[in-house]
């Protein structure tokens, strides 16, 4: 029972029955649904899917906790920044005017990391706005949402970009005689890297202390404004990853459509991580939960035969119901009610 009550209590453990939740709602449907196969050399099933398609979400949810913990505010830019990575990605690949291409004017991996570069130099924006000049997060990041897929159209010169060079389409979908989805190697990647930087560096905590009280922090001779930048920065960065394998997905850039709604999830991710959107102490194991919780009901809603119209509602009270059960409310109600049935225990033990 003490087990029990400790493991009851750790950050984890909520995010992580929710995940099981959902994914045990799909039995209901489809008692197959937890079963992987091997098709054509390569991995099938809905976990694997949940796990490859919840990568961008995943990615995103690295960058956005690490900005709300630190700034109290969110990063609403991070679905036009996949655009315009994806779309810079493109015009340096295939060049200005091409709508299709099957041979690239530079090499593929420069034209790759410069689309990541330009989702560092978004989150360079965005971070001078809200450590420089003070501006609220989300004002600030609305320049970007509203202008970086703007921006993304115009050098795709208003079109769909195709990029049918076959290597180009690895990085969003197999490896050749690899049986695992590359997305989920790209995710563990970047998740690996911010798990190693937080755990074997101060940031998290000088993250954490800025995102508590930036003045005390300050006074205590950290840095606020760089720490806060830093992580709009690696936000960015994070963005700009997320972009580029979504445009290897769909061998193309089309901006209208990539990351289109992404900053929500992202957002929605650290939320159901049960991670403060006040700023201040972090979990990012939690937010990683979160992304791949909202892909889980995503793939259940489809699994379900739900139609495209009708799961934004679905998902919605879904989302409600899962947030207010780790509500701070919620989890007082059920320390008490707990306690109350170990004291009747007891009595009934005694008597």
């Amino acid at each position: 029972m003490s087990i029990l009550k400790k493991a009851t209590k750790k950050t984890l453990f909520l995010p992580l029955m929710c995940l099981v939740l959902v994914l045990l709602l799909n039995i209901i449907k489809d008692p197959g649904f937890f079963s992987i196969a091997i098709n054509n050399g390569v991995l099938y099933g809905r976990l694997i899917d949940i796990l490859n398609r919840g990568s961008e979400i995943a990615i995103l949810a690295v960058g956005q906790t690490l900005v709300v913990a630190a700034s109290a505010g969110t990063d609403i830019s991070v679905g036009s920044v996949m655009s315009l990575s994806a779309c810079f990605c493109s015009v340096l690949l295939a060049g200005y005017g091409v709508n299709s291409t099957d041979t690239f004017r530079i090499p593929m991996l420069a034209g790759m990391l410069s689309g990541v570069f330009i989702g560092g130099v978004c989150g360079t924006v965005n971070g001078a706005l809200v450590s420089k000049l003070k501006i609220q997060p989300m004002i600030a990041t609305l320049i970007l949402f509203t202008a970086a897929r703007a921006i993304g159209l115009l050098l795709c010169n208003n079109q769909i970009t195709y990029l049918r060079y076959e290597p180009y389409k690895y990085l969003g979908n197999f490896i050749p005689g690899c049986p695992v989805p590359t997305p989920i190697f790209v995710a563990a990647a970047v998740i690996a890297a911010a798990f190693l930087v937080l755990r074997k560096t101060s940031l998290g905590l000088y993250i954490q202390s800025v995102g508590i009280n930036s003045r005390a922090a300050r006074l205590l001779g950290i840095n606020s404004a760089r720490i806060c930048f830093l992580c709009y920065v690696i936000c960015g960065l994070c963005a700009g990853t997320a972009g580029i394998v979504a445009s290897s997905r769909i061998y193309s850039a089309d901006s209208n459509n990539i990351g289109l709604y992404y900053e929500l999830d992202a957002i929605l991710a650290v939320a159901l991580g049960g991670n403060s959107l006040g700023g201040g102490k972090f979990n990012m194991a939690a937010s990683i939960v979160g992304a791949y919780t909202i892909q889980a009901i995503n793939t259940t809603l489809l699994a379900l035969g739900i139609s495209t119209d009708q799961a934004p509602v679905v998902k919605a009270v879904i989302v409600v119901f899962i947030v207010a059960i780790q509500s701070p409310v919620f989890r007082k109600w059920a320390s008490s009610l707990a306690e109350k049935d170990a004291r009747a225990i007891k009595e009934a033990a005694g008597a």
